[in-house]
């Protein structure tokens, strides 16, 4: 399956969840009239779809709700990794994050 319909069946499957918001992450750059760059997403490297997920956290916060960052980054069955995909995903979870590469929604699934 191409990665652009796991995307769309991932971010319908986890995007209905109460619990997670996702949201697609274009990267990239464009060149305006005038000649001048724009990059436009998060760094090179960032997941194909980023958001949260709601979590309750430990017994000093009881009963808060935190939002924990997501990153989701799809893959086909035989698609790698970029070495800045890579470092992206090392780096959100350095941080508390949760990085995931799915290769479908029932991987999706499992991993959140």
């Amino acid at each position: 399956m191409r990665e652009n319909k796991i995307q769309a069946e991932v971010l319908q499957a986890i995007g209905s969840r109460k619990d997670c918001r996702l949201f697609r992450n274009h990267v990239g750059k464009i060149k305006d009239q005038f000649g001048k760059w724009h990059s436009f997403g998060l760094l090179p490297g960032s997941g194909d779809l980023i958001g949260w997920k709601s979590m309750v956290i430990g017994p000093e916060d009881v009963g808060k709700t935190v939002a924990v960052f997501l990153s989701i980054e799809i893959k086909s069955a035989s698609g790698s990794l970029r070495s800045e995909q890579r470092v992206w995903q090392e780096v959100v979870e350095r941080f508390g994050g949760i990085a995931i590469v799915v290769r479908s929604v029932e991987e999706a699934e499992t991993k959140i």
